[in-house]
């Protein structure tokens, strides 16, 4: 096993100091809702909560950022004519870009089914979710999971990424998943 070694360089401290600082800057600036980011089940069902709503119902995007790391990603794998590819986003341009469309066609996303580890400070949870335009709609439009990567600070639980993917039907979603 290679072991890495500290630079020599004599900014190894201030590169210490700044990568601390990218950290705790964030954190300070995003006030939640203490019940939002208590546990893994809260900040994952307060992400579906800020993205779900009726059409025409606005989104309380404040409460979306912070649940969110800095330097935080969301990314979908998407079906194109070469095979798959992943499309990345952040937070604020999920907002900016899907925001519209969720609150002028209407969006809910329900969690099915959940599975998660954690060691550590560090966990990740499969949330198997189901979407409808309406939470009144029989049928969801589309189904998949959600791959959340998460973080607790030793005081709150941050969302580090959200990596997803939807059923379709070459790729039902497994029955140990809530298939």
């Amino acid at each position: 096993m290679k072991t890495l070694k500290r630079p020599r360089s004599g900014l190894w401290p201030l590169l210490l100091l700044m990568a601390m600082s990218s950290w705790a800057a964030p954190a300070a600036a995003q006030q939640a809702d203490p019940a939002d980011v208590a546990s893994i089940e809260s900040i994952i069902h307060a992400v579906y909560d800020v993205i779900s709503g009726d059409a025409g119902q606005a989104r309380d995007w404040q409460r979306w950022h912070s649940l969110f790391a800095a330097e935080a990603s969301l990314s979908a794998v998407v079906k194109t004519d070469d095979g798959y590819e992943r499309v990345t986003m952040t937070p604020a341009s999920y907002a900016a870009n899907s925001g519209p469309v969720l609150e002028r066609d209407g969006f809910h996303e329900t969690e099915i089914h959940h599975i998660s580890e954690r060691f550590g400070q560090i966990a990740h949870a499969f949330s198997t979710y189901e979407s409808r335009r309406s939470a009144d709609d029989a049928e969801p439009f589309a189904r998949g999971i959600n791959s959340f990567q998460l973080m607790h600070d030793g005081s709150r639980w941050w969302v580090v990424s959200i990596y997803w993917q939807a059923e379709s039907e070459d790729n039902p979603v497994p029955a140990r998943y809530g298939g």
